[in-house]
């Protein structure tokens, strides 16, 4: 009877570790498992250690990190008529893992494929520049997109970045003209500011000197001295009617007796 007795408790017990082994559970902090019972959502459970139901419970795990979802190059029309590939990343992370599981079929898949026809939705409806300038306000406005359209589905989406947007070579020539024409423009409108105001300058100089005739002759002489000191230079100066001759030849004699020395 005892043999009979020990026979059957091994049996019994390998039955009772195997229903344990199936019945406890342990998920991580980061980590929620969706609970189903006889089909009918049971409830959310974790992090840590909990029982299910063997063979009448169904645990599905559900990772509650931010995911980044790596949205391919799409080829998009703007709203211009020109043709740009625009790439981004896609940041989300479930806050709702029973809405996640039953709500969509394939969440990721769902959020990805959202975000390459919202990118594409979104961009076509502007022009070129505001896609080059205005990314901080696109990454925005895509971003409320998405998180209402995945928020029935228990998706946050905290973040969207574009990372990269291609110009055929056609464009980038013709951009390349437009900032370098854009350059000239105003290295023109620089000089001539910079020639009005000499022009401005000279018109104030020649009234002073018209209303001061000895101011003009001192700068006359003035000049010479500067030019007289280039040992290797002929100077030849048409001098005014109240100048003197000797005074010309003084002039011209020490200019030659200091080129001589």
């Amino acid at each position: 009877m005892v043999d009979f007795i020990s026979e059957l408790l091994f049996p019994v017990l390998i039955v009772v570790i195997l229903i344990l082994s199936q019945s406890i559970k342990m998920v991580n902090e980061y980590e929620r498992v969706v609970i189903f019972r006889l089909g009918r959502l049971s409830g959310v459970k974790g992090p840590g250690i909990f029982l299910i139901i063997p063979f009448i419970d169904k645990a599905l795990k559900i990772d509650l990190r931010i995911v980044a979802i790596d949205v391919p190059k799409q080829a998009i029309i703007t709203k211009d008529n020109v043709t740009v590939e625009v790439d981004a990343v896609v940041y989300y992370k479930v806050v709702e893992p029973g809405a996640a599981i039953t709500q969509v079929e394939n969440y990721m898949f769902a959020t990805s494929t959202l975000s390459q026809t919202t990118l594409r939705d979104v961009l076509g409806q502007m022009e070129l520049d505001e896609l080059l300038s205005e990314r901080e306000n696109i990454n925005k406005k895509i971003q409320e997109l998405l998180d209402a359209y995945t928020d029935p589905w228990g998706i946050k989406v905290t973040g969207v970045t574009i990372r990269d947007v291609a110009l055929p070579e056609s464009m980038k020539r013709a951009i390349a003209k437009q900032a370098e024409a854009e350059r000239e423009k105003r290295a023109r409108i620089i000089l001539a500011d910079g020639e009005f105001q000499a022009a401005q300058k000279m018109k104030e100089a020649a009234t002073l000197y018209q209303g001061l005739p000895v101011a003009i002759k001192l700068r006359e002489l003035q000049t010479l001295a500067e030019i007289a000191k280039e040992k290797n230079l002929i100077v030849v100066t048409q001098q005014s009617q109240d100048m003197q001759t000797g005074n010309i030849a003084a002039l011209s004699q020490a200019i030659a007796g200091k080129k001589v020395e």
